[in-house]
């Protein structure tokens, strides 16, 4: 990745970053909504969309509804990182394998897409009346996909893999969300993808002051040479249990991405525009990936009211500014 400058603890830093808006939003809003998928297959939601560089085409693994609320999850791709064109059909999963079927019952949503190595892994929410639990996919090219199993027990969600194995073991943040305080995220480590321990809790809703309700990972953890960026969601309660869904960003240490480094005080994007407002679930932002380009731009890909899919950019270098001085 481009080398990053680190960000002088000054006045004038703090100050720019509380006035300048931290995520721009792509001034056409949404890149992606449900007219957008053949005709056929009767989408009307598209959301909450993992996304990944692949020789040089952005290509995202889209959540999308049909109008009879089934779950699928759709590759489209896009040479510019805005304009987007769904394939034909959705992503092939293995409904006939009694194991799959049973622990999603048709609900599978959320993915997150990793590349290590040569291999891109999709990690997403697998929900039953047995509760949720965290499933991976595989593949080298986004045309065949090999289903990997079920790699959690109930309940978890909101799981997404580090891109690259710390201290030998894979890791993963993600969200369990039985026992002990509801809505934090905690890390998990394996040899081998399938088997996860090592378990512990690293940044707690409680310490967010603007998402007291609970917290979840989103994009991919980012390199830099400060540590690693989590962008997550948090979501504070309203009058009558009105869930606000915001995003913000904690540093985690390289070596160590169980300790926080620092956690920005503010949320980095809250629902403000008429499609995060009004849809499905009103009031959300809510992301599951990004990509960092050449230059350090950030493009931070999020769903808006679980109804469309949206963009908004930024640097590595403000997301860095707002986890030291905001």
């Amino acid at each position: 990745m481009a080398p990053l400058s680190r960000a002088p603890a000054s006045a004038v830093d703090a100050d720019r970053i509380r006035t300048a808006p931290l995520l721009r939003r792509h001034e056409a809003g949404p890149i992606l909504r449900g007219r957008d998928f053949p005709a056929a297959a009767r989408i009307q939601r598209v959301f909450n969309s993992g996304i990944v560089k692949h020789e040089g085409r952005y290509v995202m693994a889209c959540r999308v509804e049909d109008r009879a609320l089934r779950n699928q999850i759709w590759i489209a791709e896009s040479d510019d990182g805005y304009r987007f064109v769904p394939r034909p059909h959705p992503v092939p999963v293995p409904t006939d394998d009694p194991e799959f079927a049973e622990y999603t019952a048709g609900m599978y949503y959320d993915p997150r897409v990793t590349r290590i190595d040569d291999t891109f892994y999709l990690m997403h929410a697998a929900h039953s009346g047995h509760g949720c639990r965290l499933s991976l996919m595989q593949t080298r090219d986004f045309e065949t996909f090999e289903w990997l199993g079920f790699v959690s027990e109930p309940d978890n969600r909101n799981g997404v893999l580090f891109p690259e194995k710390i201290g030998g073991l894979y890791a993963r943040l993600d969200r369990p969300n039985t026992g002990g305080n509801f809505g934090d995220i905690w890390i998990s480590y394996s040899p081998d993808l399938r088997f996860w321990g090592k378990s512990r809790c690293v940044l707690r809703n409680a310490d967010v002051r603007w998402a007291w309700t609970k917290i979840g990972p989103g994009a991919v953890p980012i390199r830099t040479e400060a540590g690693w960026l989590n962008l997550f969601h948090g979501v504070r309660t309203q009058c009558a249990q009105h869930y606000v869904y915001s995003l913000g960003v904690a540093l985690h240490d390289l070596e160590d991405p169980s300790r926080i480094v620092a956690v920005c005080k503010e949320a980095i994007l809250e629902p403000e525009e008429d499609y995060e407002l009004v849809g499905q679930t009103p009031s959300v932002v809510f992301t599951s990936g990004a990509v960092v380009e050449e230059d350090g731009e950030v493009k931070v890909y999020y769903g808006g009211a679980d109804t469309v899919q949206c963009v908004a950019t930024t640097t590595v270098r403000e997301l860095l500014d707002a986890c030291r001085h905001l």
